[in-house]
């Protein structure tokens, strides 16, 4: 059996044991589209050679900017590392600017990219970079397509150089450069290597819930994300069928195209996921709409392996019958496992979605830690509710003094590329400073209590933590985004963007008509409603610590306007620097 030392060792492993006919599945032109294990090992190795004859050496770096997951980044991506140079993959939805960040300070070589919108950024400053050359994966008039690369690699009378640098690559090598997404400052080059990437994957197999060589899987995080990458490669380990999403506007049309057993997602999207399926139940009439919310709030009291006893798990069984059946089938039938990580998961959205089958097994990691250091998983009472699971297997994880935890382990990465600096400041001996306050149980499970960045202290010396108030206010459907501020402050305070498709129906429903946007954030009822809301939350926290002020931004917050990383979290530097005006109106009206 395949021994599997470096990434690129994965698909030859999964050619040895499980040989799918279906291997990686991309839509194109509206059809889906496979090639088997056999298939993506000869393309990749076309690529190398291609690279090869491009005259693409040891330790290069090949940039690669793709606006959807799709099976050509995944053959790209060994073709690559089989040659001995490294990946750089960069957020497409990033601005030209940053390209040109990344491309310098990775000092990228080439480039190859999805589609015109990408491109055409691109070009804006290619001629700033050092790039040789940019392919593209669409065919574009007038740009190369990674197909000039597969036809050079036809010639196999190089492919015994090709084993040579794939002999010559060693597990500690640097395999990628992954640019944080930077909610503070300019994106870091994080050095993670092949050994990082492999102990990773090896280390969670024991926390995968599905049958191995008979499951499907659909991949919609973008790849340019560790947390997706690395969960490619675990399923290639796995022997399970990847089918790569079109788009987020199509993921629920593909659902039921594919009917995947798994899907990995942050945890915004299942928010949205959840509030979609709670907006259809509101408009549901009489027994319909009693017994849609009856289920809903069986599933919020939700608790695994039976705790709440068998008169609970009776109920439970009706309600899966008449209401979470249908849930199902809206994701395909055959979901059973949901995976969260990036970012905090609200606990309802664990608890209704495992009460309806689907558990949402949330994690935990850092691009720095490539990136699972926890997970929960369903058995060996793997599962506990307001954790982040148990620690895996070979990762050793410390709590300092002041709260902050620390990891050590083979997926701790090699450090920041061209930082050194940076490198020694959050690394204490072999463990790495992940930022975030925790707690570990007397079962090795993990607890997230916040980011010790993102902690402040009000003018009166109280310490607030900002995503525990922040979680428990999203779970209002008129609050779609919200943000709290207050640091040197007398008290914490918020920046509300409204859910506005909600709001808009809260509206109809009241017989309130909004001529603009500025009338919804200006409404007199509207903003006694949130303040009901505010109030309702502010019943689960300490004085100190409650919301007493709020101000609702104009805008929707994205991450094209600059708002929300591509992974959809807070940029809060930003959004304070956007609403100085709304700030100052909370603490010097």
């Amino acid at each position: 059996m395949v021994e599997i030392t470096k990434i690129f060792d994965f698909p030859y492993y999964q050619l040895e044991k499980y040989n799918l006919d279906k291997a990686l599945t991309s839509k194109n032109n509206g059809e889906w589209h496979s090639i088997s294990t056999q298939e993506y090992i000869d393309q990749a190795n076309a690529i190398s050679r291609g690279l090869l004859r491009l005259g693409v050496q040891p330790n290069d770096k090949i940039a690669v900017i793709s606006s959807t997951n799709r099976t050509e980044w995944s053959v790209l991506d060994i073709g690559v590392l089989q040659t001995g140079a490294q990946n750089v993959p960069i957020y497409p939805t990033i601005s030209a600017e940053d390209y040109e960040y990344i491309l310098n300070h990775s000092e990228s070589t080439y480039c190859f990219v999805s589609d015109k919108e990408v491109v055409d950024k691109l070009n804006t400053i290619k001629g700033n970079t050092k790039l040789k050359e940019i392919y593209t994966f669409n065919d574009i008039e007038g740009e190369n397509s990674w197909k000039e690369i597969l036809k050079l690699g036809e010639d196999t009378s190089n492919q015994n150089e090709v084993d040579s640098r794939k002999e010559a690559v060693k597990p500690h090598d640097l395999a990628t450069l992954i640019y944080t997404s930077g909610t503070t400052g300019k994106p870091k080059g994080v050095m993670i290597s092949h050994n990082n990437l492999v102990s990773n994957v090896l280390d969670s197999l024991s926390r995968v819930p599905l049958e191995l060589g008979k499951s499907k899987a659909l991949s919609f995080l973008p790849i340019c994300h560790v947390f997706e990458r690395m969960i490619l490669y675990l399923y290639q380990y796995c022997g399970i069928e990847i089918y790569f999403a079109e788009s987020i506007e199509t993921i629920s049309d593909n659902l039921n195209d594919v009917k995947p057993n798994i899907m990995t997602a942050v945890p915004r999207l299942y928010e949205k996921m959840y509030d979609k399926i709670i907006a259809k139940g509101a408009d549901l009439k009489g027994i319909k709409k009693k017994l849609f919310f009856w289920a809903v709030n069986l599933g919020l009291k939700y608790e695994p392996y039976g705790k709440n006893g068998w008169w609970y798990e009776f109920q439970l069984k009706i309600a899966n019958k008449l209401i979470f059946n249908k849930w199902r089938d809206a994701l395909g039938g055959n979901i059973n496992t949901l995976v969260s990580g990036s970012a905090a998961l609200q606990q309802r959205l664990i608890k209704v979605f495992s009460a309806a089958r689907m558990p949402i097994l949330e994690g935990y990691g850092l691009t720095e830690t490539s990136p699972v250091i926890s997970v929960n998983c369903p058995f060996n009472g793997g599962i506990k509710i307001g954790t982040v699971g148990r620690i895996i297997d070979n990762v050793d994880v410390k709590i300092a003094e002041d709260g902050e935890i620390l990891v050590k382990g083979p997926n701790v990465m090699l450090g920041y590329f061209k930082d050194p600096e940076k490198t020694k400041e959050i690394m204490t001996g072999n463990f790495f400073h992940t930022g975030d306050i925790g707690e570990v149980d007397h079962d090795n499970f993990l607890k997230i209590t916040d980011r010790k960045k993102e902690m402040f202290k009000t003018s009166g010396g109280k310490y607030v933590a900002p995503s525990l108030l922040e979680n428990q206010f999203k779970q209002s459907r008129f609050i779609d985004q919200i943000m709290i501020i207050g640091e040197g402050e007398k008290m914490p305070a918020a920046l509300i963007q409204v859910n506005f498709e909600f709001v808009e129906e809260w509206a109809r429903r009241h017989n309130i008509t909004f001529q603009s946007k500025n009338d919804i954030i200006t409404n007199v009822q509207l903003l006694e409603r949130i303040q009901e809301e505010i109030d309702t939350a502010n019943e689960n926290f300490g004085k100190w610590e409650q919301i007493k002020k709020f101000e609702i931004t104009p805008d929707i917050w994205s991450i094209d306007a600059g708002h929300l990383t591509p992974t959809l979290k807070m940029k809060r530097k930003v959004i304070k620097g956007k609403y100085v005006d709304l700030i100052e109106k909370i603490y010097r009206p």
